[in-house]
């Protein structure tokens, strides 16, 4: 019986299948589609990245590779999604995983067994048996959609960004963008560069935009691990006036002063919105009320016809092969009590990696877990009892909800050197 099975071979998959060989932890890894990487292949035959042609990321590559194999000094300091994806089968090539890994086929169901140990079934009928499971099946994939619906009917075409891939849906089209975070930003702003259609976006709260670029470097490069232990109020202090010095205010843009405070949501990044905005390409307008055929009625009471109303309002987490526990069925509220974002108290050995929201970078803190995952299936770091993990669960989430709001889009919402520093402290725990 292998130790570990690895669900899913995106960035988080592949890095957990490198961290357990070279511990000499034996694993397999399954993978849905037909190749590695997850939502950061465009067209992924597993039929659930969000890739669109266009993507880049909106972190640095310095900051968001791998601890040992750092992306090529070519690449743009943003890179496009196929950088990424060459970068991932480079990491696969280069640590030999890819032998590890059966492609073409799901998990489609985990079963603990009285003893500790799992079932798990495949799409094909077979099962295996496994000490261990690391779910990596990512938490971009099952789109989520205004609940309640807005009143009424739009007759025009209405999607999920999810369903976003080319600029050809938005040409020619009159576009209203319902939401205000990257993925609704980035496709907004693509809407708006073809010149063909005028281009809205819906918010509630609207949001603190932040540049990719500041005094010729990332804007990511200015968290560090000495300002994420500052005060909040002097996070915030701080941050607003680089962004004041940055860009003044977004408001004289067009864009609408957000609601909540700088660093109680996460952030959207975009070096173009105000632009776009400033020029008229972009214009806002408050939530929806209700659609009336192809007109859409705003709270403000104005109004204004669209051909597509695309829903950029977040996704779903789920684990359909995890259908029997109760305690995994949180696609309405995507709250996922784990310790340290990994472990869930009642099944010690049911690991969960990159299923987390820094503000920083996804990769290396899924590096994180899966070196922290090793040294608990190696007997050289102990978990504490279910009742402090539990405590512990209860702190971390009070925290969670005075600093964001309460909603599904904040509830994976972790500091990134806060959150490495705790990992890296359960990594030392002995008893």
């Amino acid at each position: 019986m292998k130790q570990v099975c690895i669900i899913g071979a995106g960035s988080s998959g592949i890095v957990a299948a490198k961290v357990l060989k070279e511990n000499g932890i034996s694993f397999d890894c399954f993978e849905k589609g037909s190749d590695i990487g997850g939502n950061w292949r465009f067209n992924n035959d597993n039929g659930v990245s969000s890739a669109y042609r266009s993507l880049h990321i909106n972190t640095n590559r310095k900051a968001m590779a791998f601890a040992d194999y750092p992306m090529p000094d070519d690449y743009p300091m943003y890179p496009h999604h196929s950088h990424i994806i060459k970068y991932f089968e480079d990491y696969v090539a280069h640590f030999g995983i890819r032998e590890y890994i059966t492609f073409n086929t799901a998990v489609t169901d985990v079963t603990q067994r009285p003893d500790g140990t799992y079932v798990v079934t495949f799409d094909n009928g077979k099962t295996e048996n496994f000490q261990y499971i690391i779910v990596a099946n990512g938490h971009h994939w099952k789109p989520r959609f205004p609940n309640p619906a807005f009143n009424g009917t739009f007759t025009g075409k209405s999607f999920h960004s999810h369903e976003y891939k080319e600029s050809a849906q938005v040409r020619d089209k009159d576009v209203l963008v319902v939401g205000i975070g990257n993925s609704a930003v980035d496709i907004a702003a693509e809407a708006a560069r073809l010149h063909t259609g005028k281009v809205v976006i819906s918010t509630r709260s609207g949001a603190h935009i932040t540049p990719n670029w500041i005094w010729s470097m990332p804007f990511d490069n200015l968290a560090n691990a000495f300002t994420s232990k500052l005060p909040l109020s002097i996070q915030r202090l701080t941050l607003s006036i680089v962004l004041w010095l940055a860009r003044g205010k977004q408001e004289d843009f067009g864009v609408p002063k957000p609601k909540r405070p700088l660093l109680s949501e996460h952030p959207t990044l975009s070096q173009d919105l105000l632009h776009l905005s400033g020029r008229g390409a972009i214009k806002f307008k408050p939530n929806i009320k209700e659609f009336q055929g192809k007109t859409v009625v705003f709270e403000d009471g104005s109004h204004q016809d669209f051909d597509v109303v695309i829903y950029a309002t977040g996704y779903k987490l789920s684990f359909p092969f995890l259908k029997h526990y109760i305690e995994f069925d949180v696609e309405e509220t995507n709250d996922l009590r784990l310790y340290k974002r990994v472990i869930h108290p009642n099944f010690p050995n049911l690991f969960f990696i990159g299923l987390l929201q820094p503000l920083g970078a996804i990769m290396p803190l899924a590096e994180l877990q899966a070196k922290w995952i090793a040294k608990i299936a190696k007997g050289e770091c102990k978990l504490p009892l279910k009742e402090e993990m539990l405590r512990s669960i209860e702190e971390d989430a009070r925290i969670q909800r005075k600093r964001f709001d309460e909603s599904p889009r904040h509830t994976l919402e972790v500091d990134f050197f806060a959150y490495k520093s705790s990992v890296e402290k359960e990594m030392k725990r002995k008893s």
